[in-house]
């Protein structure tokens, strides 16, 4: 949020320290409050003498209707003074509104924070001249909670099934620019309901507790949404899948320890690894290493991930 001042003058002095935890509602700068105190004067004297006259031409109205009683006067006078002391009622309200006016103008003279969060630093400095509504004096961001603001595109919608809302997302988490998986999960607060037509996206909002205040205002992060669970799918690394004019394929390796070429359909990514849709089934042994060197047919070593494989059983030596 960009904390501008209400009115215009000399910035007298900070009344916080940047980079600080502010609360809402705290006093943030003062501005020189003499010009609004000598208007408020101003105003409230201008209500005084305004009183005053609204008491003698009461006075003056009361006085002429006993006249017009006994006909010392004529009725046209009467009625000239009641409309004087209407008029006079009606300047009242007019003074008393420009007396509410000032004082409001005083007391913006102290500008607050309307949210808590941190400041950011004083962009001017003290006995500096600011005007009303333009000057920038600082900036208070909102971490915690913290909001996440993110689109999804039309295929990208296609493939969750369809445009989201806060009803049908299950859950919203980070990855950080590090790769780590940020450890709060996120709520959607806000789904646009129309898809922006200059860029073909949804616009969303999932809002984040930070209360290890790990995410920071304009801080880059990657946002992964859950609607729900599918099962029957696996997940391959993606150094396992080749692609080619025909679409995907892996090479799973049969009974008789030979690669063979199987068609896929893959869905997204998670992390490293395709999510494949179809094309495998559970207990099919997926080749994820020398697959530059594989052929269809060609015989291989099969090892689990990650191990070495097993050494070929030593020749004896002929005799």
């Amino acid at each position: 949020v960009e904390i501008r001042p209400r009115v215009g003058g000399i910035s007298l002095k900070k009344l916080f320290e940047e980079g600080a935890n502010i609360k809402a509602g705290q006093a943030m700068f003062l501005i020189d409050p003499v010009p609004f105190q000598i208007a408020l004067s101003n105003a409230k004297a201008q209500l005084a003498q305004q009183k005053a006259r609204l008491e003698q031409t009461e006075r003056e109205a009361k006085r002429l209707q006993a006249l017009v009683a006994t006909q010392s006067i004529s009725q046209r006078e009467a009625d000239n003074a009641v409309s004087e002391n209407a008029l006079a009622k009606a300047s009242l309200a007019q003074y008393e509104a420009a007396v509410r006016e000032a004082e409001l103008n005083l007391s913006y003279t102290t500008v607050t924070s309307p949210i808590s969060g941190v400041a950011a630093r004083f962009e001017l400095s003290e006995g500096a001249l600011v005007n009303a509504n333009t000057s920038l004096l600082t900036k208070v961001y909102q971490i915690t909670p913290i909001w996440v603001r993110f689109s999804l595109s039309d295929n990208e919608l296609a493939q969750l099934g369809g445009p989201l809302t806060q009803s049908n997302v299950k859950d919203v988490r980070l990855l950080l620019p590090s790769g780590e998986e940020y450890k709060s999960r996120g709520k959607i607060n806000f789904a646009a309901s129309s898809i922006d037509p200059q860029l073909g996206t949804q616009q969303l909002r999932a809002t984040f507790a930070n209360e290890d205040k790990k995410l920071l205002p304009g801080q880059f992060v990657r946002v992964r949404v859950i609607t729900g669970e599918k099962s029957g799918v696996f997940v391959v690394p993606q150094v396992a899948v080749i692609a080619n004019d025909q679409g995907k394929f892996v090479y799973v390796v049969n009974e008789k320890n030979e690669a063979v070429i199987t068609p896929i359909v893959a869905g997204n990514w998670v992390g490293k690894d395709w999510v494949v849709l179809s094309g495998l089934k559970a207990g099919d042994k997926v080749a994820v290493d020398n697959i530059i060197k594989l052929r269809p047919g060609a015989a291989v070593m099969p090892h689990a991930a990650g191990e070495a494989p097993a050494a070929k059983p030593a020749e004896k030596p002929v005799k």
